[in-house]
Protein backbone atom coordinates (compact mmCIF):
# COMPACT_ATOMS: atom_id res chain seq x y z
CA UNK A 1 0.00 0.00 0.00
CA UNK A 2 1.15 3.23 -0.86
CA UNK A 3 -0.28 5.14 2.05
CA UNK A 4 0.48 2.93 4.52
CA UNK A 5 3.28 4.00 7.39
CA UNK A 6 6.67 2.76 6.59
CA UNK A 7 8.39 2.55 10.12
CA UNK A 8 11.94 2.26 8.21
CA UNK A 9 11.59 4.90 5.90
CA UNK A 10 10.94 7.54 8.05
CA UNK A 11 13.57 6.07 10.41
CA UNK A 12 16.36 6.66 7.89
CA UNK A 13 14.81 9.77 6.53
CA UNK A 14 14.68 11.43 10.12
CA UNK A 15 17.69 14.19 10.96
CA UNK A 16 20.86 12.86 12.34
CA UNK A 17 20.61 13.58 16.27
CA UNK A 18 16.65 11.93 15.63
CA UNK A 19 18.26 8.78 14.33
CA UNK A 20 20.98 9.11 17.78
CA UNK A 21 18.29 8.94 19.68
CA UNK A 22 16.90 6.16 18.49
CA UNK A 23 20.08 4.55 18.14
CA UNK A 24 20.61 4.84 22.34
CA UNK A 25 16.94 3.79 22.66
CA UNK A 26 17.14 0.65 20.09
CA UNK A 27 20.51 -0.31 22.28
CA UNK A 28 18.39 0.11 26.09
CA UNK A 29 16.19 -2.33 24.68
CA UNK A 30 17.97 -4.78 23.44
CA UNK A 31 20.40 -4.41 27.04
CA UNK A 32 16.93 -4.52 28.85
CA UNK A 33 15.74 -7.89 26.57
CA UNK A 34 19.12 -9.60 27.49
CA UNK A 35 18.79 -8.77 31.20
CA UNK A 36 14.50 -9.50 31.60
CA UNK A 37 15.98 -13.08 29.83
CA UNK A 38 18.60 -13.67 32.37
CA UNK A 39 17.06 -12.41 35.26
CA UNK A 40 14.09 -14.89 34.38
CA UNK A 41 16.29 -18.04 34.61
CA UNK A 42 18.43 -16.60 37.68
CA UNK A 43 15.08 -16.17 39.50
CA UNK A 44 13.71 -19.46 38.75
CA UNK A 45 16.62 -21.62 39.62
CA UNK A 46 16.70 -19.05 42.90
CA UNK A 47 13.24 -19.96 44.36
CA UNK A 48 13.81 -23.68 42.88
CA UNK A 49 17.01 -24.19 44.94
CA UNK A 50 14.57 -22.29 47.91
CA UNK A 51 11.91 -25.19 47.76
CA UNK A 52 14.95 -28.04 46.90
CA UNK A 53 16.64 -27.29 49.86
CA UNK A 54 13.97 -27.01 52.30
CA UNK A 55 12.82 -29.64 51.69
CA UNK A 56 16.18 -31.40 52.20
CA UNK A 57 16.36 -29.49 55.51
CA UNK A 58 13.54 -30.49 56.87
CA UNK A 59 14.13 -34.43 56.15
CA UNK A 60 15.16 -35.13 59.82
CA UNK A 61 18.65 -35.74 58.39
CA UNK A 62 21.68 -34.89 60.08
CA UNK A 63 23.07 -31.45 60.13
CA UNK A 64 26.72 -32.34 60.10
CA UNK A 65 25.94 -34.08 57.38
CA UNK A 66 24.12 -31.96 55.00
CA UNK A 67 26.95 -29.70 55.76
CA UNK A 68 29.52 -31.65 54.46
CA UNK A 69 27.41 -32.22 51.35
CA UNK A 70 26.76 -28.56 50.90
CA UNK A 71 29.99 -27.94 51.51
CA UNK A 72 31.04 -30.90 48.74
CA UNK A 73 28.96 -28.37 46.46
CA UNK A 74 31.40 -25.66 46.10
CA UNK A 75 30.71 -23.35 43.51
CA UNK A 76 27.50 -24.45 42.80
CA UNK A 77 26.00 -23.27 46.07
CA UNK A 78 23.86 -20.69 45.81
CA UNK A 79 20.74 -18.99 47.90
CA UNK A 80 19.54 -21.02 51.17
CA UNK A 81 22.29 -23.50 50.86
CA UNK A 82 24.94 -20.72 51.13
CA UNK A 83 23.01 -19.16 53.61
CA UNK A 84 22.79 -22.72 56.03
CA UNK A 85 26.88 -23.43 54.91
CA UNK A 86 27.73 -20.04 55.99
CA UNK A 87 26.05 -20.12 59.66
CA UNK A 88 26.86 -23.92 60.46
CA UNK A 89 30.33 -22.84 59.67
CA UNK A 90 30.78 -20.21 62.20
CA UNK A 91 28.66 -22.17 64.53
CA UNK A 92 31.07 -25.18 64.83
CA UNK A 93 33.57 -22.82 64.95
CA UNK A 94 32.14 -20.94 67.84
CA UNK A 95 31.54 -24.72 69.52
CA UNK A 96 35.34 -25.90 68.86
CA UNK A 97 36.36 -22.98 70.77
CA UNK A 98 34.66 -24.48 73.70
CA UNK A 99 32.77 -20.89 74.55
CA UNK A 100 30.10 -21.39 77.12
CA UNK A 101 28.35 -17.95 76.59
CA UNK A 102 24.92 -19.79 74.04
CA UNK A 103 24.31 -15.81 73.15
CA UNK A 104 28.13 -15.13 71.81
CA UNK A 105 27.78 -18.40 69.48
CA UNK A 106 24.21 -17.67 68.36
CA UNK A 107 24.80 -14.07 67.76
CA UNK A 108 28.04 -15.07 65.29
CA UNK A 109 26.48 -17.87 63.60
CA UNK A 110 23.31 -15.41 62.93
CA UNK A 111 25.67 -12.49 62.32
CA UNK A 112 27.40 -15.30 59.41
CA UNK A 113 24.07 -15.75 57.85
CA UNK A 114 22.60 -12.25 57.66
CA UNK A 115 26.30 -11.49 55.70
CA UNK A 116 25.32 -14.47 53.46
CA UNK A 117 22.00 -13.67 52.80
CA UNK A 118 22.69 -9.86 52.11
CA UNK A 119 25.25 -11.27 49.08
CA UNK A 120 22.84 -13.88 48.17
CA UNK A 121 20.06 -11.08 47.81
CA UNK A 122 22.89 -8.51 45.76
CA UNK A 123 22.99 -11.32 43.38
CA UNK A 124 19.89 -11.78 42.49
CA UNK A 125 19.51 -7.67 42.44
CA UNK A 126 22.40 -7.26 40.27
CA UNK A 127 21.31 -5.39 36.96
CA UNK A 128 17.46 -4.71 38.06
CA UNK A 129 18.62 -0.79 38.66
CA UNK A 130 19.71 -0.43 35.10
CA UNK A 131 15.96 -1.75 33.96
CA UNK A 132 14.25 0.62 36.13
CA UNK A 133 16.65 3.15 34.78
CA UNK A 134 15.55 2.18 30.97
CA UNK A 135 12.36 2.87 32.54
CA UNK A 136 12.39 6.08 34.11
CA UNK A 137 14.45 7.91 31.15
CA UNK A 138 13.46 6.39 28.03
CA UNK A 139 10.32 8.29 27.50
CA UNK A 140 12.45 11.29 28.47
CA UNK A 141 14.78 10.43 25.54
CA UNK A 142 12.57 9.74 23.24
CA UNK A 143 10.85 12.94 23.34
CA UNK A 144 13.79 14.66 23.56
CA UNK A 145 14.24 13.15 19.84
CA UNK A 146 10.44 13.78 19.00
CA UNK A 147 11.33 17.89 20.22
CA UNK A 148 14.27 18.06 17.93
CA UNK A 149 12.19 16.29 15.20
CA UNK A 150 9.24 18.77 15.09
CA UNK A 151 11.84 21.71 15.56
CA UNK A 152 13.64 20.45 12.48
CA UNK A 153 10.60 19.66 10.84
CA UNK A 154 8.91 23.47 11.36
CA UNK A 155 12.64 25.39 10.17
CA UNK A 156 12.12 23.45 7.11
CA UNK A 157 8.24 24.01 6.73
CA UNK A 158 9.06 27.74 7.01
CA UNK A 159 11.26 28.23 3.94
CA UNK A 160 8.02 26.43 1.58
CA UNK A 161 5.42 29.03 0.56
CA UNK A 162 2.66 26.25 0.54
CA UNK A 163 2.30 24.40 3.84
CA UNK A 164 0.05 21.68 3.41
CA UNK A 165 -1.20 18.52 6.00
CA UNK A 166 0.56 16.78 2.88
CA UNK A 167 3.86 18.30 3.57
CA UNK A 168 3.42 18.40 7.56
CA UNK A 169 2.50 14.90 8.34
CA UNK A 170 6.00 13.07 7.12
CA UNK A 171 8.20 15.24 9.23
CA UNK A 172 5.74 14.76 12.62
CA UNK A 173 5.23 11.23 12.00
CA UNK A 174 9.44 11.39 12.03
CA UNK A 175 10.10 12.99 14.82
CA UNK A 176 7.06 11.14 16.40
CA UNK A 177 8.72 7.67 16.04
CA UNK A 178 11.49 8.38 18.51
CA UNK A 179 8.74 8.64 21.58
CA UNK A 180 7.46 5.62 20.43
CA UNK A 181 10.82 3.93 20.22
CA UNK A 182 10.83 5.28 23.86
CA UNK A 183 7.87 3.90 24.70
CA UNK A 184 9.20 0.78 23.08
CA UNK A 185 12.20 0.48 25.51
CA UNK A 186 11.04 1.58 28.98
CA UNK A 187 7.62 -0.68 29.07
CA UNK A 188 9.17 -4.29 29.27
CA UNK A 189 11.80 -2.83 31.37
CA UNK A 190 9.19 -1.41 33.72
CA UNK A 191 7.36 -4.22 33.88
CA UNK A 192 10.41 -6.47 34.50
CA UNK A 193 11.81 -4.55 36.91
CA UNK A 194 7.92 -4.79 39.18
CA UNK A 195 7.94 -8.29 38.57
CA UNK A 196 11.65 -9.38 39.37
CA UNK A 197 11.86 -6.82 42.31
CA UNK A 198 8.46 -8.92 43.95
CA UNK A 199 10.22 -11.78 43.35
CA UNK A 200 13.18 -10.70 44.96
CA UNK A 201 11.40 -9.20 47.98
CA UNK A 202 9.39 -13.12 48.22
CA UNK A 203 12.97 -14.87 48.38
CA UNK A 204 14.25 -12.49 50.36
CA UNK A 205 11.51 -13.49 53.11
CA UNK A 206 12.14 -16.71 52.56
CA UNK A 207 15.67 -16.63 53.29
CA UNK A 208 14.78 -14.56 56.52
CA UNK A 209 12.20 -17.15 57.39
CA UNK A 210 15.12 -19.91 57.30
CA UNK A 211 17.70 -17.83 58.81
CA UNK A 212 14.76 -17.52 62.48
CA UNK A 213 14.70 -21.25 61.74
CA UNK A 214 17.97 -22.17 61.83
CA UNK A 215 18.87 -20.38 64.62
CA UNK A 216 15.91 -21.97 66.44
CA UNK A 217 17.23 -25.07 65.79
CA UNK A 218 21.02 -24.33 66.53
CA UNK A 219 19.80 -23.20 69.50
CA UNK A 220 17.92 -26.43 71.00
CA UNK A 221 21.31 -28.61 70.39
CA UNK A 222 23.38 -26.18 72.45
CA UNK A 223 20.78 -26.67 75.15
CA UNK A 224 21.10 -30.70 74.17
CA UNK A 225 24.85 -31.01 74.22
CA UNK A 226 24.71 -28.68 77.32
CA UNK A 227 22.62 -31.43 79.18
CA UNK A 228 24.65 -33.97 78.43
Amino acid sequence: MNGGLNVFKLIAEASLPVQLVMLVLLVFSFMSWVIIIRKYSQMKAAMESVEAFEERFWSGGDLAQLFREVSNGGAENSGMETIFASGFREFARQRQRKLSDMRVVMESSERAMRVAGTREIGLLERNLEFLANVGSISPYVGLFGTVWGIMGAFQGLGEMKDVTIAAVAPHISEALIATAMGLFAAIPAVWAYNRYANRVERIASRYEVFQEEFSSVLQRQIQSDDVR
